[in-house]
């Protein structure tokens, strides 16, 4: 690989500068697309309420957005809380691809209308799956199941049936499901279907499996939704392929929250039985050499340009060498994630790099 030449003395000088902070901001130029109406689709989008259009709400917006995707690739609801990611939640709208906005009425629970603005936001795959390759984030991959939500309600009047003919019953679930990065299915709601709903209230799953056999997956959510004093309280069973992989209990005075806990728990339950493990390297601390350092703001463009990378833990200058300046560099998934995250237009692995000896990389 051709490199400029280089001056030791300047190097020299560099090295021994002390390394400040230096704040790098960046802008995504969001082309807004105009449809009937606005909806987020597959695993890239988003949709997050907003309380106005306004630039300051709409970027905290897309940090939402960028978490929530995230936490869709993953399966972890949690995903946001990972290392490494609120750094990439602050720049979540240099991966935007696109974004518009939706206004969305609906029923508030005393009967009166209320209104949403709600921002749709579709994000770069390429540049999502690098964060996330870099960051060590597990993997849910594609295509994912649909299992059939078995789900019983008794609001005093006797435990009922919610089949598809009642989905907008049952939409708090299906959306947080969507949320989640799945879909989930309603039974028909035949005879036979409808006569299974003492077999979902006692939570005989293999009833439940038996009559959900005509639908595939062989995955089933089993609930049952009842009063629990002034509130709520959902008990759930994820079945798969006959295996019990999850129960729990989820009380609370909102009925419409309470439901969409089902979705949380079957998707907790499916990714720990089917997410890959990210294959990022481990935390390490690695020593590199950075080449094309020929001025003071040529090392103050090798800065800030480390520090906006969230795999970048710690930096420490150690010494000026003929090639280049080398720099320890705390690693948050190795020399792997840093070359993930490493941005071309800035930094160019060199050619002939070889696994064991110091690695170098060269400033644009």
């Amino acid at each position: 690989m051709h490199r400029p030449k280089r001056s030791f003395n300047m190097m020299t000088w560099l090295l021994a500068a002390l390394l400040g902070t230096f704040a790098v901001s960046g802008t995504a130029s969001a082309q807004r697309v105009e449809g009937d109406r606005a909806a987020a689709v597959g695993l890239y989008a988003a949709e997050i309420p907003v309380r106005s259009q306004g630039e300051s709400e709409r970027e905290a917006g897309f940090a939402r957005a960028l978490a929530q995707v995230l936490g869709k690739l993953s399966g972890d609801r949690n995903a946001a809380q990972r290392p490494g990611v609120s750094q990439e939640l602050r720049r979540a709208a240099q991966y935007v691809e696109g974004y518009d906005y939706r206004q969305d009425e609906g029923v508030s629970s005393r009967g009166s209308p209320t209104f949403t603005t709600t921002l749709v936001v579709r994000f770069r795959q390429d540049d999502v799956d690098a964060v996330a390759g870099a960051l060590g984030l597990p993997v849910w991959p594609d295509p994912r199941p649909k299992p059939v939500m078995w789900l019983a309600i008794d609001d005093g009047s006797g435990p009922r049936l919610v089949a598809l003919q009642q989905n907008n019953v049952a939409r708090p679930t299906l959306q947080r499901a969507i949320e989640r990065g799945f879909r989930l299915g309603l039974p028909t709601g035949n005879a036979a279907e409808q006569a299974a709903v003492g077999a979902i209230w006692r939570g005989d799953t293999a009833s439940v499996a038996r009559i959900s056999a005509r639908y595939n997956p062989p995955m089933q959510l089993i609930g049952k939704l009842y009063r629990d004093g002034a509130g709520w309280k959902a008990d759930w069973i994820f079945v798969d392929g006959g295996r019990v992989l999850a129960r729990w209990s989820e009380t609370g005075a909102d009925a419409r929250r309470t439901l969409a806990s089902g979705a949380d728990g079957a998707a907790d339950a499916l990714t720990r039985r089917y997410a890959r493990t990210s294959p990022a390297g481990a935390p390490s601390t690695q020593a590199i050499v950075f080449s094309g350092i020929n001025s003071g703001a040529d090392y103050i463009k090798l800065s800030a340009q480390l520090q906006r990378m969230s795999v970048v833990r710690g930096i420490r200058p150690v010494r000026a060498t003929p090639i280049g300046l080398e720099i320890e560099l705390d690693l948050l998934t190795g020399l792997t994630g840093f070359r993930r995250m490493a941005d071309e237009n800035v930094l160019v692995e060199a050619d002939g790099n070889i696994e064991g000896v110091t690695p170098v990389f060269h400033l644009r």
